[in-house]
């Protein structure tokens, strides 16, 4: 019997994209005429990704946080582009998620530089907090899946981090994004531990490993 249940849930990132698509695609095409590969621009994003960290760790907060609005969109383009060419490929998608990984510590490792300046330790230790949580939360999921398990659940994945932060740099109060972040990424990778412990539970596959051969036993 099918239940509301059943329904998948509201993913921004998702509704985004669709809603953003006939626009991007039209850059996404104008780029592509250029000669420029996907992955070129997914490596440029993540250069300018590293110009905005480097002016947060120099004290510019606001105008790091506008170069890091700017690089945002760019990770939606690549992945356009690579669609209209009918280049999709697994090493694209894995070069992505590398980069998307990279381009948010490199951030937060920006904001440590400069309140390690500071000697601002409570901050610092925010800092610490955020982007644990957020490496936590995207490895929960890729270790999940790699063990055929689902963990998309979450209110703060990637999209949700990045639409928390930037506000908080152009407004100049990087530690309120911070204090969110900290909180609810570590959260979200609780629910999706969680998640995945009630999958492996309804499997049968909760604390079950092959078992290993013993020395000296035979079969």
């Amino acid at each position: 019997m099918t239940t509301s249940s059943n329904k998948e849930a509201f993913n921004l990132e998702r509704f985004l994209r669709t809603r953003s698509k006939t626009f991007l695609d039209k850059i996404a095409g104008a780029v592509n005429s250029t000669g420029i590969l996907p992955n070129t621009i997914t490596l440029l994003g993540l250069i300018g990704t590293t110009i905005g960290a480097i002016l947060l760790a120099t004290g510019k907060i606001q105008l790091g946080g506008l170069v890091i609005l700017v690089m945002g969109p760019v990770d939606a383009l690549d992945g356009a582009m690579a669609r209209l060419r009918g280049d999709q490929t697994e090493f694209g998608a894995f070069v992505d998620s590398v980069t998307d990984r990279y381009s948010e510590l490199v951030i937060f490792a920006g904001l440590l530089a400069f309140y390690l300046q500071q000697t601002d330790w409570l901050n610092c230790g925010l800092v610490f907090l955020a982007a644990a949580g957020s490496v936590m939360v995207s490895y929960v999921k890729a270790r999940a899946e790699a063990l055929g398990f689902t963990a998309k659940v979450g209110i703060l994945s990637r999209l949700e981090r990045y639409l928390v932060l930037v506000p908080g740099l152009i407004f100049n109060i990087p530690w309120v994004s911070l204090w969110i972040i900290a909180i609810f990424a570590n959260y979200t990778a609780l629910q999706r531990i969680l998640t995945v412990r009630k999958q492996a539970w309804e499997q049968k596959k909760l604390l079950t490993y092959p078992s290993k051969k013993q020395p000296g036993t035979q079969k």
